[in-house]
């Protein structure tokens, strides 16, 4: 049942009482009641050929036996309730009731809406707010998506226009490993395995909970010193229980136990110190393996493992390049991350291999200390070689410390919190999240 209002309707009945009025026809040159339509109503007048007496109110109209009940009285010559009909013919109208016509604060916020659709109230962005709020104002923001009230003091937000996310897409990069030092006498240290790198689309959260991210940080160069020469592993990353695992330290002297360490990426094995060693596995999934290292002559140390390639092996020429790492553009724009570090070779010749693309370093020697993994990539650190000259400063590069993205898509709500001092960018489609150390978030 709706309420129709058609122009020019008007007919004739000879109904008396208080009941239902039977309709005797259209006026000459008016519409039927018929317009209205079978069940719906409409606003009707009552009038007597004399005037004396009156009725105005909401009407049925029934096509079956083309009557207009009276559903309500609004006025009437009765002082309000249904006029007892004398004999005699009387006209029957559509009209709209002045009481109708004239919306004032008592009319809008006292009477009963029974309307199953919807009511849009004034939206807008922060700057288009009203110049001159008044307490009670209320509207859509459309810049934050959020309703708002004017509370006397200034604007106050009251809820998101938008429901929270129910999946989300995420990268995790863990820190890179890394490389290492001479250890002792021939040993040259191998390039560190790049961080674990995790990433899928459709990973379920829920509406109100708060996770903990955890950003790895990059492992320590290898030093110059005997046990201490193999590179340290970086550190994991983790988010809603998922981990990257940490970037594996690069090898230096065999005969002193500076093996590489296996991580999402395995470190690169160092070359010579009694033979070259063979590089650390990576994890499944995360990474590759480093490559081996090489013996006599130079010496060539391999390079640490990539997310996408395996470490390069040392060679009689030199080091091994650091495994390539993996694109992902899932901060809007395509970048490389957790890329192998590179090897590296004896200081009488030889060449130095260079950084996986994805931030990792490259080797280098003559007391020269390793190229550090870049930060926030994941990358592995370069390895460095002896200088038989002045074997004293010969250091492996750190590893890049880690990253976590995630975003999803920007018809959803922005998060009610995060923690860490996120970067937070609204484009292309996506609300993207952006961490370079621990913080939280709460969908």
């Amino acid at each position: 049942m709706a309420l129709v209002i058609a122009d020019r309707v008007k007919e004739t009945t000879t109904t008396t009482g208080t009941g239902t009025l039977t309709l005797a026809g259209a006026a000459t040159g008016f519409q039927s009641f018929s317009v209205v339509g079978n069940g719906n109503t409409t606003y009707y007048a009552i009038s007597s050929s004399g005037g004396s007496q009156w009725e105005v109110g909401i009407g049925t109209y029934t096509s079956s036996g083309t009557t207009l009940a009276r559903t309500t009285v609004l006025a009437s010559s009765s002082g309000g309730s249904a006029v007892d009909l004398s004999a005699g013919t009387k006209d029957v109208f559509v009209t709209f009731p002045a009481s109708k016509a004239i919306a004032t604060a008592t009319t809008v916020s006292d009477t009963a809406n029974s309307s199953t659709g919807a009511f849009q109230i004034p939206q807008g962005t922060t700057g288009q707010r009203p110049g001159t709020p008044t307490t009670g104002m209320i509207r859509v923001n459309t810049t934050t998506n959020k309703f708002e009230i004017y509370g006397g003091g200034g604007w106050v937000e009251i809820i998101s226009t938008q429901s929270p996310p129910s999946t989300i897409e995420y990268l995790l990069v863990a820190g890179g490993g890394g490389g290492a030092g001479i250890g002792y006498q021939n040993g040259i240290g191998g390039g560190g395995g790049a961080g674990g790198f995790l990433t899928a689309s459709g990973s379920a959260v829920t509406a109100g909970s708060t996770y903990t991210v955890t950003v790895g940080a990059g492992g320590t160069g290898g030093s110059n010193t005997g046990a201490s020469g193999r590179g340290g592993s970086g550190g994991n990353t983790s988010f809603t229980g998922l981990t990257s695992a940490v970037g594996g330290g690069g090898g230096g002297d065999a005969d002193r136990g500076n093996l590489p360490s296996s991580g999402g990426s395995g470190g690169g094995g160092g070359g010579g110190g009694g033979g070259g060693q063979a590089g650390a596995v990576g994890t499944s999934g995360q990474g590759n393996s480093g490559g081996t290292g090489f013996n006599a002559p130079n010496y060539g140390s391999a390079g640490g493992g990539g997310a996408s390639a395996v470490g390069a092996n040392g060679t009689s020429a030199g080091g091994g390049n650091g495994g390539a790492g993996t694109a992902s553009s899932i901060s809007g724009s395509s970048v490389t991350y957790a890329g192998g570090g590179g090897g590296a070779s004896f200081s009488g010749g030889g060449s130095q291999g260079s950084g996986g693309a994805g931030g990792g370093g490259a080797g280098s020697n003559n007391q020269a200390t390793g190229n550090a993994g870049t930060a926030n990539t994941g990358g592995g650190g370069g390895g460095t070689g002896r200088d038989n000259a002045n074997p004293d400063g010969e250091i492996g590069g750190a590893g890049g410390s880690g990253i976590v993205i995630i975003r999803y898509a920007d018809t959803f709500a922005a998060a009610t919190a995060t923690t860490g001092s996120p970067t937070i960018t609204v484009a292309g489609g996506y609300r993207v999240y952006t961490w370079t150390g621990n913080g939280s978030i709460t969908i």
